[in-house]
């Protein structure tokens, strides 16, 4: 029982730090949070575990799992501005999560935390007044879009497509 207590620490670590990130969905009004997460992470983090014991490629179908489920969160919506597909953003959180559950899960704590922060940074990055420089949206409008880049070049080549 003694060597099983760091494996049951890194299974709460994981839930503690995807149950963060889902937390942050939630703040944000995703359609996952922090059950999701949290269940995301500690699914990855037991199959990690498991993983230790001489089945490395049961990682693999957690990757593959997390595609699946990251599909089902993203759809497009027409609007008269064009298409908008919404959800990528969760669906590249929640792969994060899958990520940081194993790497806690196989003891890799340093890993864990230093992930979840910087997924945290990066969902947080518009959103915090100090930080708002870094937000690409706020420069976005000094530069051509590739959409545009494409228009000028097929205009410009005669192809009218």
């Amino acid at each position: 029982m003694t060597h099983d207590l760091p494996t049951l620490g890194h299974l709460l670590l994981a839930f503690a730090l995807t149950y963060a990130l889902g937390f942050e969905r939630n703040l944000r009004g995703s359609a996952a949070g922090d059950r999701t997460f949290s269940l995301i992470g500690v699914g990855a983090a037991l199959v990690a575990i498991l993983a230790l014991d001489h089945a490395p490629n049961a990682l693999a179908g957690v990757i593959t799992g997390i595609g699946f489920i990251g599909g089902g969160l993203t759809f497009r919506q027409s609007r008269a501005s064009g298409e908008v597909v919404h959800g990528v953003t969760t669906a590249a959180a929640i792969f994060a999560a899958a990520g940081i559950g194993a790497a806690a899960g196989q003891g890799r704590v340093a890993l864990a935390v230093l992930g979840t922060a910087l997924a945290l940074f990066a969902l947080e990055v518009r959103h915090l007044p100090a930080l708002s420089l870094l937000d690409g949206r706020r420069w976005a409008h000094r530069f051509q879009d590739d959409e545009s880049r494409a228009r000028l070049a097929d205009g410009e080549s005669g192809s009218g497509n």
